[in-house]
């Protein structure tokens, strides 16, 4: 497949997991009196019971996974899935959603800044002199919306020193978490991916939600067994709005993990890892645009500012030609 297709079919894959990535940041919001344990395993748990009738459907294709892809399945499911969404729920619901929004958002410029020098060889290097200046613009943007997030938390100076900076303070540690894990997450998602081109990335998601089920139902499990031991009133298993709750964790399941995952890892099989590390702003775009849709309000001109500046940055990235891989040198015999 030509480079020129190869990268508007990746970009195109990589905007659809953002759309529907971004939805992940909705249940914390809806849903904030649930603990953010119960948020994270249940979303998995119906990650791997959908994934259960797909892993039927492609038997023939997993058969063919070796004890190390499972094992490499089961480490991306803990980290990247299931630490990553603990993480990113508890910052949620301790800092609303834009702040860890913006937090996340930084990954574009960690993914690329470290795929670039570590996959350079396989992937090709991106000139410092095309790659700054689209981090650069994602950078200013995420500072920009920051700030009117910040600004507005000062407003009200007594709810800052008494309850809320303290706790905003600690949802941007979690966010900060949440970034290391899913820094880790598409660097060794898409090394499997590219070491075997000949593999489905249907087929690599469908496996993740399979290595994911026991890791999340073995998490609720011992998350209900904490919540009975330490007497809390939380009514387990399924909370104070029990439809509302399976249905979002269905909801996040299909779409956000298994299709969401799907449409990476068809984008992590077509385009270098500095390239499709920067396109994981999509999915920060459809967050921010997901939360100011449930405050009712629209954002003010420096959120916005910052949301025109994150676009440009994704556009940046996508000028002239992707990287060519490096020629790889092999002794003479």
């Amino acid at each position: 497949m030509p480079q020129r297709r190869l990268l508007v079919t990746g970009t195109a894959f990589a905007l659809a997991a953002g759309l529907m990535w971004g939805l992940v940041f909705v249940a914390p919001l809806l849903l904030p009196e649930y603990p953010a344990a119960l948020l994270s395993c249940a979303r998995y748990v119906a990650f791997g019971l959908i994934a259960l009738p797909l892993a039927w459907l492609d038997r023939r294709l997993l058969r063919e996974l070796s004890r190390a892809d499972w094992i490499e399945a089961l480490k991306l499911s803990l980290v990247g899935n299931l630490l990553y969404y603990l993480l990113l729920a508890a910052a949620i619901q301790r800092a609303g959603a834009p702040l860890p929004t913006m937090i996340i958002g930084t990954l574009p410029v960690v993914i690329a800044l470290v795929s670039n020098r570590r996959d350079a060889r396989r992937d090709g290097r991106l000139p410092w002199r095309r790659l700054l200046p689209s981090l650069g613009l994602i950078v200013i943007g995420i500072a920009l919306v920051n700030h009117a997030e910040l600004a507005q938390l000062r407003a009200d100076p007594a709810r800052v020193l008494a309850d809320e900076l303290p706790r905003y303070a600690l949802g941007a540690l979690l966010a900060i978490g949440a970034v290391v894990c899913w820094t880790w997450y598409p660097l060794r998602n898409a090394d499997w991916l590219r070491a075997h081109a000949e593999r489905s990335p249907r087929v690599w998601a469908t496996a993740q939600g399979v290595a994911t089920l026991p890791l999340a139902a073995a998490g609720l499990a011992l998350f209900w067994a904490y919540s009975a031991a330490s007497g809390s009133a939380f009514p387990m298993p399924l909370g104070p709005q029990p439809m509302r709750f399976l249905l979002l964790m269905l909801v996040i399941g299909l779409f956000a993990s298994w299709l969401g995952t799907l449409c990476w890892n068809e984008a992590s099989q077509r385009l270098p890892t500095s390239l499709s590390g920067q396109l994981i702003v999509f999915e920060t775009l459809a967050a921010l645009g997901y939360a100011f849709a449930l405050r009712g309000q629209p954002p003010q001109w420096p959120t916005l500012a910052g949301i025109g500046l994150l676009v440009a940055g994704v556009v940046w990235a996508l000028r002239g030609p992707p990287p060519r891989p490096a020629p790889i040198l092999r002794p003479h015999a």
